[in-house]
């Protein structure tokens, strides 16, 4: 038995505990992006066109969450905040592609996303995607806890705008059509197929769920760097005073995640056709 199944079973046998009947727990995280804009605007924007860009982006996808929890099912969701007038995202119809509140529940391998998009609601309805995870030696202590680091490689969905990074220009010569690594979302975006996962797990609250759709490590994860976004938590509860029913969203119309991005598309080209081409323009 080598150190780190040494350490995981003495962490679990101090942990087990946690465990009872009406066990339940709260994870306090906020997310962090860091854009790749070396590709936006087919080399036409200027360097502040850009970091506005960036502070836009930003301001959509960093926001504080709360994961709450039980043995088999958790709900993760954006923490109620008032924000300040003129931040946000992109405004518009940018603000419809921020995901809503994501339901996991590991007994049945049910992911339930609450999404609102153009003023519809609707839930997408999948079965859970596994990690691949590859758990590794390395350790490190994140507040009180210690965790385990552990490695994957993910597929993307083309509409998770966390990832989305301009198309680089083609050179004069460049005879490819497209990039086989990428799938194209508009004529000016595009999302890697893959990403590397790093996350950091604790066995000392032994479940098995994460922020958003991470999951399947031995252990609550604490922290995740995919890709240009990095999830990290702040502040953990374990059996908070008030109990919280979680169960899976329950309004709106079911839909499979792949009827859900061609009603996305749809919506897409019918902008581009109002905009002259240019989705984001006004």
């Amino acid at each position: 038995m080598n150190i780190k199944s040494i350490f995981t079973s003495l962490l679990l046998l101090c942990s087990i505990s946690l465990l009872g009947q009406d066990f339940q727990g709260k994870a306090y995280y906020f997310s962090k992006t860091t854009p790749d804009m070396s590709g936006w605007g087919n080399g036409q924007l200027t360097d502040v066109q850009k970091k506005q860009i960036a502070d836009r982006m930003k301001g959509m996808f960093e926001k504080s969450y709360i994961l709450t929890f039980d043995k088999e099912a958790s709900i993760f969701k954006e923490e109620e905040v008032l924000s300040a007038p003129g931040k946000g995202g992109f405004g518009g119809w940018w603000g419809s592609f921020t995901a809503g509140p994501q339901y996991k529940n590991l007994k049945e391998h049910k992911f339930v996303q609450d999404q609102e998009f153009f003023g519809r609601q609707f839930l997408i309805t999948d079965s859970l995607q596994k990690l691949q995870w590859q758990i590794g030696n390395e350790t490190k202590r994140i507040g009180q806890y210690l965790c385990i680091k552990a490695t994957c490689i993910k597929n993307v969905d083309e509409f998770d705008w966390r990832s989305m990074r301009g198309k680089k220009p083609k050179k004069s010569n460049d005879q490819s059509v497209k990039n086989k690594d990428s799938k194209s979302v508009t004529q000016d975006i595009e999302v890697p197929k893959t990403i590397n996962v790093v996350a950091w797990y604790t066995p000392q609250i032994p479940v098995s769920h994460g922020p958003g759709e991470f999951w399947g490590l031995p252990g609550l994860i604490l922290e995740v760097s995919a890709d240009q976004t990095s999830i990290l938590c702040s502040k953990i509860i374990i059996n908070p005073k008030e109990k919280i029913d979680i169960e899976a969203p329950d309004k709106g119309r079911v839909i499979s995640r792949e009827d859900y991005n061609a009603t996305v598309k749809l919506k897409m080209k019918e902008m581009r056709e109002m905009y002259g081409g240019r989705g984001s323009r006004k």
